[in-house]
């Protein structure tokens, strides 16, 4: 008896050797692990660190405020034109070629210048209707009284250049006179002219003309007038 306990207590001192080995060991293995896995948290971080990328965000523009819609446009009464008549104007421009007419259309309503009603209505017109205003000049043969130059007033002067050449000339000009008796300038136009001098001697003095306004029905009214100018020298 005495012989085994004393083989026994090596036996003791072994097996606590190899336990404080093993704590050493595993305790060493779980130290490792986590270092390890530290690191690899930090190396995960910095990985994830580096890839972090900032992206500027475009900022929209405010929205436009919106604007009113437009009014409604109004109601433009128009009135009935006159039961009346038309009286034919006298053109201001002439055409000089001719333009194709085409027979299958109506013009004028013959109608319409019977010379019944208003002045400046139509045929078909309502009785009480309101005419339209207009300012078209007449022609010579549409007027009571047609115009007149006062004399002595405007007379175009001689170019000297013809005057001492000996030439003489004449000038037909096309313009409008209006109720003040005035020759409207802007209206001014040479039909025929034997001399370019002759004609700036005459469109020079129609600021200075004068003349009795042509009349209709006691009315003082705007005329077409062709007048022709004569240049002759004292022989």
């Amino acid at each position: 008896m005495f012989n085994r306990l004393i083989e026994s207590q090596p036996h003791k001192q072994k097996m606590a050797g190899g336990t404080l080995f093993s704590i050493i060991f595993h305790g060493a293995l779980v130290t490792a692990a986590v270092v390890a896995t530290a690191r690899a948290g930090i190396a995960d971080d910095k990985t994830k660190q580096e890839k972090i990328q900032f992206v500027e965000m475009k900022k929209e523009p405010p929205p436009k405020p919106k604007e009113p819609p437009p009014p409604p446009p109004k109601e433009v009464f128009k009135a009935p034109p006159p039961k009346g008549f038309q009286v034919l104007r006298a053109p201001v421009e002439i055409p000089i070629k001719i333009p194709d007419i085409d027979l299958t259309k109506k013009v004028t309503d013959e109608a319409d210048f019977s010379g019944k009603g208003v002045k400046g209505g139509i045929a078909t017109g309502v009785v009480g209707g309101t005419a339209k205003p207009t300012n078209e000049p007449y022609f010579e043969f549409q007027v009571e009284k047609p115009v007149s130059q006062i004399p002595g007033t405007g007379t175009p002067r001689y170019p000297d250049a013809l005057r001492a050449s000996g030439v003489e000339g004449e000038v037909q000009a096309q313009f409008i006179v209006n109720e003040e008796g005035r020759a409207e300038t802007g209206s001014f136009k040479v039909l025929k002219a034997t001399n370019d001098l002759f004609a700036s001697a005459v469109r020079a003095a129609m600021p200075q003309m004068r003349f009795y306004a042509a009349e209709v029905g006691g009315k003082k009214v705007r005329q077409l007038v062709q007048q022709s100018f004569q240049f002759k020298l004292d022989r």
